[in-house]
């Protein structure tokens, strides 16, 4: 079993337990959309493999035995465009709870630091900004890392204007 095979088996095993029940066919006859579990397996891969939604699509065409397991048809995976789409409109929900599978598959030390970091919305976009009435100025990023492995445990974010101690 090669690294991409035994990474993928890990990642579709944690995608599905993050989904939950939300699953069924990855790619559902009649164009129904993809299921949330493919669509996160696809997005771990693309990370692993450090390429783009495009590069890793092509790549996994080759791979026919990886698309299998992530429930695929090798004669049809996803557009790429589709999959930047589908990443967008999943829920925060998912991706902290596949947060959560992540850093448990690390030997956490006994010690984690924390970071908050501020982001300031209008130089960005500052267009985008005026153009719809968007009145918020940062955001905030607080991360949890462990500070043996340096994986992120948990995170908040954070854009009102209250105090969140």
């Amino acid at each position: 079993m090669s690294k991409i095979s035994r990474f993928t088996s890990k990642a579709v095993t944690s995608a599905k337990n993050a989904v939950g029940g939300r699953g069924g066919a990855a790619a559902p006859e009649g164009g129904g959309g993809f299921a949330d579990c493919a669509v996160v397996s696809l997005h771990s891969l693309r990370i692993y493999l450090e390429k783009s939604y495009r590069e890793t699509l092509d790549l996994l065409s080759e791979m026919p035995q990886i698309l299998a397991e992530i429930g695929l048809e090798s004669g049809d995976p996803p557009h790429h465009s589709t999959l930047v789409k589908a990443f967008d409109m999943l829920e925060m929900e998912i991706w902290r709870v596949l947060l959560r599978l992540s850093a448990q598959l690390h030997d956490i030390a006994d010690h984690a630091a924390m970071d908050a970091t501020f982001f300031d919305r209008e130089t960005a976009s500052k267009h985008y900004c005026r153009r719809t009435n968007y009145r918020v100025q940062t955001l905030k990023m607080t991360a949890l890392v462990d500070t043996k492995t340096q994986a992120v445990l948990d995170f908040h974010c954070m854009t009102e204007k209250r105090h969140d101690t």
